[in-house]
């Protein structure tokens, strides 16, 4: 045995392989130890230098051993700081408790279950959903139900070997800053291997029925703004998640044909067997959707991401293809645009509210300013625009609609948090109507632009450390460029809050940078009125260096 300076390490692994309740976890952390042992340490320090951080997003990470991945010991110890937060900070918190979801990725189903026996040790009382759940369902029961809070277990469109931790206010929300640091700070103050935890019959754990679902369901016709309009085609995918049969019920209930669905991604499978990165921004991850679209003459072809929060579009495009057909995704900035310009169109009132993001387009703040309503621009993440859209709710100002550029869209005023499911009703009008018009979504898009001019929007990823990526945002903020690819910077501006910096060019050209908060990239955004699209990518490519 050849232990050494690693000696403490291993002591840590072996406690943390005592206290492991899981088989498979015990199995891989054992494996790790023994090589360890004979002089290879490096992937059992990978996993224990460091505990994984609580953020806004919550927790999300491989599920492995080790305080650095998702595994039943991180979770307890997630639960218990969550739990002292929310008896340190709200009201009545033990006796309205917690309502708990999850989705149908590995080991999801024993997080929540561990999460509401962490709670109820705690004294405060849990109700779990049924099953697999979207995380818009979750969200929406929150305020239903006058929880304290809600949590649920998803890593959303992360790669399939990931799961996730994800925390909502009382009122519907995401946790924002300060919150996060709070809750962080309470989840240290507890040892991940000694967390009390109740048992599963616990009187203070129950088990809601399906009712909550069903009241979502028959809430979501209310996104209608032309219930008359009859419906049109629509291909769907639910990318292995868990949205498809609330899409279906959803669609029912709002006066429409359920969507054809693509059949190997319809039911929820936490391994992903078709898609390698369950997202729909991703390349490839529509290609299944898009050719059951293709051979069912869809009008719009739609795909959720696997919580159901997220919404990717797909539309026929007649200017390509060698049988004068094929489809284009649409980006979530023009998903955003025709949204916006539907809501607008069709809702009342100078007291209306839409919000976006700092790197979304800018060209909502504009059409809003046309039709005469208030906007708002935030930091990156729906958390900020569910926080926006509640504080001016007690100034008079009333939300119809926000989105943030990575297919995040909020078409209702509950739950305040983006919603992949009503959204794809909404969408599915927003065909619907343009059928009856005889035009098409692309016409659509092309009047917008003839309005307001030609936007265009770019994205490019560097992928790289969270430490690094910090670090390079840093830089351009102590000495930024006066020039990016020959054309000259004339304005900088630092968000410090969002980790962001965004460089005006001559000409109006707008370039962001930041660090991405779910991944180990970074993010760059272009954004310009009738520009070459490939100048647009070629500034961008200057940026990245």
């Amino acid at each position: 045995m050849a232990e050494g300076s690693d000696a403490p390490l291993l002591e840590t692994a072996r406690r943390w392989l005592a206290a492991e309740p899981d088989d498979d976890i015990r199995v891989e952390l054992a494996d790790l130890i023994q090589e360890a042992e004979q002089g290879n340490s490096d992937a059992l320090a990978e996993r224990f230098t460091g505990r994984l951080q609580f953020g806004t997003a919550g927790l999300r990470a491989a599920v492995a051993a080790g305080p650095m991945r998702m595994n039943r010991l991180v979770v307890r110890q997630a639960a218990a700081g969550v739990g002292r937060w929310l008896l340190d900070s709200v009201d009545g918190a033990a006796e309205r408790g917690v309502v708990i979801a999850r989705d149908a990725r590995r080991k999801s189903d024993v997080f929540a279950i561990d999460t509401a026996r962490v709670l109820a040790a705690m004294g405060i009382k849990s109700m779990l959903h049924p099953g697999v759940q979207p995380t818009p369902v979750l969200a929406w029961s929150i305020t239903g139900l006058n929880a304290a809070a809600g949590i649920v277990v998803t890593a959303s469109h992360n790669p399939p070997a990931d799961n996730g931790y994800k925390v909502f206010l009382e009122t519907g929300s995401q946790i924002v800053t300060p919150t996060d640091t709070e809750i962080a700070d309470r989840i240290g103050q507890f040892d991940p291997l000694d967390v009390p935890i109740a048992a599963e019959d616990d009187h203070l754990i129950s088990w809601l029925d399906t009712s909550w679902h069903e009241a979502y369901v028959a809430d979501a016709p209310r996104v209608r703004l032309c219930p008359n309009v009859p419906g049109v085609k629509v291909a769907y995918t639910a990318m292995h998640g868990v949205g498809g049969d609330t899409i279906a019920e959803a669609f029912v209930a709002s006066g429409f044909d359920p969507p054809i669905v693509v059949a190997e991604q319809h039911e929820p499978d936490g391994t992903f067997p078709t898609v390698s990165f369950p997202n729909p921004e991703e390349p490839g991850a529509m290609d299944l959707l898009l050719a059951v679209a293709e051979a069912n003459d869809a009008v719009i072809a739609l795909a959720n991401d696997p919580d159901a929060d997220r919404l990717g579009a797909a539309i026929p495009d007649t200017q390509d293809g060698a049988d004068g057909s094929s489809w284009r995704k649409l980006s979530g900035d023009e998903i955003g645009w025709l949204f916006a310009d539907h809501i607008l169109r069709r809702t009342n009132g100078s007291d209306r509210l839409v919000v976006t993001t700092l790197v979304s387009s800018s060209l909502l703040a504009r059409m809003a300013d046309t039709h005469g309503v208030h906007s708002e621009e935030t930091f990156t993440g729906f958390k900020w625009i569910g926080r926006i859209a509640a504080e001016r709710a007690e100034i008079g100002q009333r939300f119809v609609f926000g989105y943030e550029q990575a297919l995040g869209y909020l078409v209702t005023g509950r739950p305040l948090d983006k919603d992949g499911i009503t959204a794809a009703v909404l969408m599915a009008e927003i065909a619907a109507v343009a059928a009856a018009d005889n035009v098409t979504i692309q016409s659509r898009l092309d009047v917008i632009a003839e309005q307001y001019g030609q936007y265009i929007t770019a994205e490019l990823s560097v992928r790289m450390p969270p430490a690094e990526g910090a670090e390079w945002v840093r830089r351009i903020e102590a000495a930024p460029p006066t020039e990016v690819g020959g054309v000259a910077v004339q304005q900088v501006t630092s968000y410090p809050e969002a980790n962001l910096v965004r460089l005006v060019l001559d000409g109006g050209t707008r370039l962001q940078i930041r660090p991405s908060g779910t991944e180990p990239k970074v993010k760059l955004y272009g954004e310009a009125v009738d520009l070459d699209p490939a100048e647009l990518d070629r500034l961008l490519a200057a940026l990245a260096g």
